[in-house]
């Protein structure tokens, strides 16, 4: 269940919210959402897969953290493992509202059912005793504005994929230490080979579009599979 309410500083003056990392306050994930202008980030640390929408052409792209779902392999206890942690995991459990037309600015939105929501003196405050937004929440503001701006932008990005067919289906067999085998089906990914047979026209276009370096990115993310096989191996190793 999910209850979303406008924030603000009169109504959850006392609100509090749970900052650290855990499953059981929505981290337990195989995947989160990335876009392109978090892709530099995100690159660095987590594959980033494509994945088609249901019953739909449209695309999104996920940064992975497991090969099972609710598998997050970096999760540590109470600790998140990686110097980054994508926008859209990191913002719980706030969420962007906007009018029923779509237009106008967006609002910040709270899920005040999300387990984040703290009791009594838990968690972080939201807004210090004469109402304003504590530094928190400052920065939660900034990541969402940041996921809002990448999600609106994300558009052009995959239709310029689609435009030259960059996107290809992706499957990993993966042969853990323990003798079992985990299976990744249903991603994309760039398709290297018809990227590098592009023209240098097709090739500038992108550039000049803002593309082509979260193109890049999105291939030196694939290098991260092979940290996340030995993160998995280490789990089972660790028990």
């Amino acid at each position: 269940m999910t209850h979303h309410a406008v924030l603000d500083s009169n109504s959850h003056r006392d609100l509090r919210v749970r900052a650290n990392a855990a499953a059981e306050l929505g981290d337990g994930v195989m995947a989160t959402l990335t876009v392109p202008s978090e892709f530099r980030s995100v690159q660095g640390h987590f594959p980033i897969l494509f994945r088609r929408e249901t019953g739909r052409d449209d695309f999104t792209a996920l940064a992975l953290f497991g090969f099972e779902p609710a598998e997050n392999l970096f999760l540590e206890g109470g600790r998140w493992d990686a110097r980054y942690r994508p926008w859209s995991l990191a913002i719980q459990p706030f969420l962007i509202g906007r009018p029923a037309s779509g237009d106008g600015p967006g609002q910040v939105h709270i899920d005040l059912d999300h387990p984040r929501i703290a009791a009594g003196g838990e968690g972080v405050r939201l807004f210090d005793a004469e109402g304003g937004p504590t530094p928190y929440l400052e920065d939660i503001a900034e990541r969402m504005g940041d996921l809002d701006d990448g999600y609106r932008a994300s558009g052009a990005f995959f239709a310029a994929l689609r435009e030259h067919d960059l996107l290809e289906p992706f499957s990993l067999e993966v042969t853990l230490d323990d003798g079992s085998l985990h299976s990744l089906v249903g991603f994309h990914i760039i398709d290297e080979t018809k990227l590098q047979a592009l023209d240098a026209g097709a090739l500038a276009r992108l550039h000049a579009d803002g593309h082509l370096m979260p193109i890049f990115m999105a291939l030196a993310s694939l290098s991260q599979l092979s940290a996340l096989v030995a993160r998995k191996n280490r789990r089972l190793a660790s028990g």
